[in-house]
């Protein structure tokens, strides 16, 4: 876990400078605490920054996950070695979360078995794996095309679901 100091804020972007070599991976979480202005923070008493950019060999370009506001030249921030991660499950139904996971509802502590980064593969899709009926030939799709026209239909999809079977002719 490595500490640095913030070169620059404009806006929501931060730049900060770590010891050359030293510097964390893209998409690590970065955590800025003994922020002035704490009605800012109204949930959380740190601001959590997300390395967006490599700038050299030792600053790196954040992006900010809250307002930026109390942040000055000079400020300890230190490195999580980890992405920003959310918490996952029955535990996190009927809640408000923000951008890091904490609770906004005002409700309890959320107390989550599992915890996922927010950038992360999508899940395979079960319908990606069928193959749709309108990539055949041009011929063929054409007549696809045009049975779904005047059946109202707006995709393939439809078509094939309701069940209906078209041959080429008409």
């Amino acid at each position: 876990m490595s500490t640095g100091k913030i070169v620059q804020v404009i806006g929501p972007v931060v730049d900060v400078e770590f010891e050359a070599g030293r510097l964390p991976s893209i998409y690590n979480a970065l955590l800025v605490e003994g922020v002035e202005n704490k009605d800012v923070f109204a949930y959380s008493q740190k601001l959590t920054l997300e390395v967006a950019q490599h700038l050299g060999e030792s600053q790196v370009r954040t992006i900010a996950m809250a307002a930026t506001d109390g942040l000055r030249r000079g400020m300890t921030v230190s490195d999580t070695g980890a992405p920003i991660t959310i918490p996952v499950g029955p535990e996190t139904l009927g809640r408000i979360l923000n951008v890091v996971g904490e609770p906004v509802d005002k409700g309890p502590a959320i107390n989550a078995k599992k915890m996922y980064p927010i950038h992360r593969p999508a899940r395979r899709s079960r319908t990606s794996r069928r193959r749709s009926r309108c990539s055949r030939p041009a011929s063929r799709s054409s007549t696809c095309w045009n049975r779904i026209r005047r059946a109202g239909k707006r995709d393939c999809s439809e078509v094939r679901e309701s069940g209906r079977r078209y041959s080429s002719r008409s």
